[in-house]
């Protein structure tokens, strides 16, 4: 099962900084690893990470294999227009999942 958190202000004033931070639980897999078998785990991870507002790009990150599971991102952004955020993380066979959040600019 895969669970997304979140910690976004619900207000912000037009203008300031803010801080969001994203969490996806995501059993990752880099591929090196072995089962109780000597079997090759098959990768698993999560390859990318973006954060839009009304089709804007506020935020993008790209991972590779040393990525740790459940993987949580700290940013910061500019609070310019209310809106939704939608975050999404892609995973390396395409698979996405998402989340939003409302954020009202006074």
């Amino acid at each position: 099962m895969t669970r997304i958190r979140l910690a976004v202000p619900e207000t912000a004033k037009k203008g300031e900084q803010i801080d969001i931070r994203a969490l996806i639980q995501h059993k990752m897999e880099s591929g090196y690893r072995y089962d109780a078998r000597g079997q090759k785990i098959p990768r698993n991870i999560i390859t990318s990470f973006e954060c839009r507002q009304a089709e804007i790009l506020l935020f993008k990150a790209e991972f590779g294999p040393g990525i740790a599971a459940n993987p949580i991102l700290s940013f910061t952004i500019k609070a310019e227009i209310s809106g939704e955020l939608v975050f999404r993380w892609t995973d390396q066979n395409g698979q996405t999942w998402q989340d939003t959040r409302w954020l009202n600019v006074l």
